[in-house]
């Protein structure tokens, strides 16, 4: 199975992913892993999937926010457009992983799944979701809101600063050996840069925003003294490109079951 990969073709994602005029096309399915690569690290016969990611490239995400209710009502609250797109995605099998210690083995474990049904079971068009939610949704705001809100406090000592959406130096090795022990399919690479590249979807749960805004209101970092609704909506600006703001994470995992994704903790 042969493997897309470029660093220089963006689709909003941490100025990586895969060249845009090829995304879309369905190509012809090639056996060996070890054959041509061409822009992207996705399978070059992944055409549904490829499909997908542009789609959801164009998608609006609404990121100008000034106030965020406690509960949203309005689907123009969310990145609905985006998880709609997701819900009608056919290929299966899909999973949705119930994502919430940032500290926890989440990356190493959707990388694990992406490889064993790529590889393993012969599915290019696989799709893995991050329901993200709890202390794993830290890492879905970008290093300015790490930086200026102190979330170290709230991740724990580990995280000083949002390692995970650095990039690796496994990604600078050639994907054609897809068995490299250090490259850009090993744990060297569990990044969430790497996982978008590789069409993993991660998703932002609203609910979490709200509760990290009132975390850092109760521990007095609040710099700019605002109200409740609005360091949610500031926080919300602040996720990284490419993930999908969603109302709830445990509201919408049973609409990704319901969609046929299989849960995975």
């Amino acid at each position: 199975m042969t493997i897309v990969s470029s660093r220089r073709t963006a689709i909003r994602t941490f100025g990586l992913g895969f060249a845009v005029g090829a995304i879309g096309l369905v190509l012809e399915r090639i056996a060996s892993a070890e054959a041509a690569l061409l822009p992207g690290l996705t399978p070059r016969d992944a055409g549904k999937l490829h499909a997908l990611m542009q789609r959801l490239a164009r998608a609006p995400r609404r990121r100008d926010f000034k106030s965020a209710p406690m509960i949203l009502t309005n689907p123009e609250q969310w990145d609905h457009e985006a998880l709609s797109e997701i819900l009608a995605y056919t290929p299966a099998p899909k999973q949705a992983w119930d994502s919430t210690d940032i500290a926890g083995p989440w990356l190493n474990l959707i990388r694990n799944a992406l490889n064993a049904q790529i590889w393993s079971f012969k599915h290019p068009d696989f799709l893995a979701v991050s329901v993200t939610h709890g202390t794993a949704n830290l890492a879905l705001y970008d290093q300015a809101m790490w930086d200026k809100y102190q979330l170290t406090k709230l991740a724990g000592d580990k995280f000083k600063t949002n390692t995970l959406i650095e990039h690796r130096k496994a990604e600078s090795a050639d994907p054609a050996h897809f068995e490299d022990p250090a490259g850009p399919f090993s744990p060297a690479d569990n990044s969430i840069p790497a996982l978008m590249r590789r069409g993993v979807v991660f998703m932002s749960c609203h609910n979490a925003i709200w509760e990290q805004a009132a975390a850092l209101m109760k521990a007095g970092v609040n710099p700019d003294k605002l109200s409740h609704e609005a360091l949610t909506a500031e926080l919300t600006n602040h996720l990284v490109a490419g993930v999908v703001l969603i109302p709830g994470a445990s509201a919408t995992m049973p609409e990704l079951q319901q969609a046929g994704f299989h849960y995975a903790k």
